[in-house]
């Protein structure tokens, strides 16, 4: 499993790997057209090691153009809250601090080793153009008619062009002893073609590129790919203005016998890639087909849907990586009654759950409460923002029973509160008018990964087959107001975690209701799992210890918060065999835009 901090890295290089790919296939159904049209691919696919996926998504995530709509579907992300139990932490519940376990060495280790590559990279280029630069100063002017300075050196360098704003000609001083006119001309020509078509930039934006990702092959292999199609871009262009094919190929062999080859990809000379393919090429003089309309057309549409799929990606809010599904289709209450609730009995606050045949019961719960129910995000999360003050302070009373076989007896539970939560965003809307907005944020996070020696968890003896919801008429130990063993938790952060089957992506919602921060869940563990531990300090700062009111016993959660021995939660999950690590990432965040008060029936 990829680590968190690793996760966007891994990401742009697959697509960047892929990218190269598909831009190789195309050289391949361009192999008889221009090199200049496959030099342009290849370009293209050094290019993209540059620009990160989720940049262009970002870019097409400015353009708003969609409207509220009246009431948000169901998110495909979250599942309805697991409804069958009270909700045990408060909301006026203080949220510790958190004092992170030791930080990882891996990260600084990894940076190290990639700082290495890359001034290892960026030293040898950088004494390689200090050679050619002594060379150049001790250079003297040639009197030549063409369009840029042209320098003699007494060097056995090629001739090539150096500079990218201010190209230089560097010529080996003799080297109109060694070649006839009409070679020489041939071999200035081609030099100049360097020259029109920039190639010394191209190729200094590829060298950045082999210094940032010096530990992927592909840069290094697309490196050999286009100085072979500059270098043929250039013959082809000196052959059609008219030269011998000939001359031309003796003009390169001679230099390629008295002269040595540049030493930088930056600095473009003659006889750079496969010279004896070259002179091939140049002596039989073949044809090269100037692109028909169907390969313009593939051309243009490969080039659009690149830049524009992930700009269209961040303009839907589609989410990256994860498959699509269509929302849940929203289930209606036939019946539905909300009263304020202003009974001050303990047993009346913040109970909600669900009834086989589908009637959701509410009991003193502030709104907040349900709408986090309704939405799956725990009560303390910082996911759920936005909204009037009165939806955490005022209580109410809701029931509703679902329309005829929209939830029936008999589902596998976690399908069934699915369905609970699905009729609850429904009476939100319809009677609160709740608009919720969607948005992303990068904010701190813990994320939750398999520890060193791997998981310890315990496998239920229950499984998901056997998770349907009872019937109360032939069960005689179960009533409709009791939990079902399945997807459903006891306990909280003094008392521990308790549950018989509940998958893993569940407990680390549970825990995120007493957590500073949202959890993800990078383990990718699956299935049911029994899960017994004991209490819990939250992030590893005790609470001051309350002395208990005269004539009262202090409860199992008060002792545990005050016992000096009392693990943290970090020291919960390492007995898991999993890890909790502080980070920051990308969360999808539900904003409330707009609720009002219900009128009650």
């Amino acid at each position: 499993m990829i680590p968190a901090y690793l996760s966007p890295l891994a990401n742009h290089l697959w697509q960047s790997t892929l990218f190269a790919v598909l831009a190789g296939l195309l050289t391949l159904a361009f192999r008889r057209n221009r090199a200049p049209v496959r030099y342009s691919l290849w370009l293209a696919a050094s290019l993209k090691f540059l620009v990160p996926f989720s940049l262009l998504v970002g870019i097409g995530a400015q353009l708003d153009w969609r409207t509220e709509p009246a009431a948000t579907p169901a998110p495909v992300t979250f599942v309805a809250h697991r409804i069958g139990q009270p909700f045990a932490p408060s909301v006026t519940q203080p949220v510790l601090s958190a004092v992170p376990p030791p930080p990882s060495r891996v990260p600084s280790l990894l940076f190290g080793v990639w700082l290495l590559g890359f001034l290892t990279v960026t030293l040898s280029w950088f004494n390689r153009w200090r050679r050619i630069r002594t060379v150049l100063r001790s250079a003297s002017p040639l009197p030549m008619d063409l369009p840029i300075p042209v320098m003699g050196s007494s060097a056995r360098l090629e001739p090539g062009v150096f500079g990218i704003l201010r190209p230089v000609l560097l010529l080996p001083e003799k080297l109109a002893d060694h070649l006839t006119p009409a070679q020489l001309d041939a071999v200035l020509a081609h030099e100049l073609c360097h020259v029109r078509r920039r190639d010394n930039l191209a190729a200094a934006i590829h060298m950045f590129v082999e210094a940032l990702f010096w530990f992927h092959p592909l840069v290094w292999w697309i490196e050999t790919r286009m100085m072979e199609e500059r270098e043929r871009a250039c013959d082809e262009e000196v052959l059609r203005a008219a030269r011998d094919p000939e001359v031309y190929a003796e003009g390169l062999l001679n230099v390629c016998k008295l002269y040595l080859e540049s030493p930088m990809p930056c600095m473009s000379g003659v006889t750079g890639a496969d010279l004896k393919k070259r002179i091939e090429t140049i002596m039989t003089h073949r044809v090269t087909h100037s692109l028909t309309f169907g390969k313009k057309l593939l051309l243009a549409a490969a080039g659009m849907a690149a830049v524009a799929t992930p700009i269209i990606i961040g303009a839907l809010d589609l989410p990256v990586g994860r498959a699509q599904s269509q929302p849940a289709k929203p289930i209606r209450a036939e019946v539905v009654s909300v009263k304020r609730n202003t009974s001050e009995h303990p047993r009346s606050f913040g109970n909600i759950h669900g009834e086989p045949g589908g009637r959701l019961i509410v009991r003193g719960a502030p709104l907040y409460f349900v709408i986090a129910m309704a939405y799956h995000i725990p009560i303390q999360s910082p996911r759920l923002t936005g909204g009037p003050e009165w939806i955490r302070s005022e209580r109410y009373d809701i029931e509703a029973l679902a329309e005829n076989g929209a939830i029936p007896e008999g589902l596998p539970a976690a399908e069934r509160d699915a369905r609970f939560g699905l009729m609850a965003q429904a009476i939100l809307a319809d009677r609160f008018k709740l608009i919720m907005r969607h948005d992303s944020k990068e904010i701190p996070v813990y994320t939750l990964g398999v520890g060193k020696n791997g998981p310890t968890l315990q496998k239920s003896k229950i499984e998901e087959k056997d998770c349907a919801e009872p019937d109360p008429a032939s069960t005689g130990n179960l009533t409709p107001y009791q939990p079902h063993p399945c997807h459903t938790f006891q306990g909280g952060r003094g008392r521990g975690i308790h549950a018989k089957a509940v998958t893993n992506q569940e407990t680390v919602e549970f825990v995120e209701n007493w957590s500073d921060r949202p959890i993800i869940n990078k383990t990718g563990l699956q299935g049911l799992y029994d899960i017994q531990t004991e209490g819990w300090l939250p992030f590893g700062v005790r609470p001051p210890a309350e002395s208990p009111a005269p004539g009262t016993t202090p409860t199992a959660e008060t002792l545990a918060l005050s016992d000096p021995s009392t693990p943290t939660l970090f020291q919960i999950f390492e007995r898991l065999g999993l890890k909790l690590e502080p980070q920051k990432a990308p969360v999808e965040m539900l904003i409330i835009d707009r609720i009002e008060r219900p009128t009650e029936n």
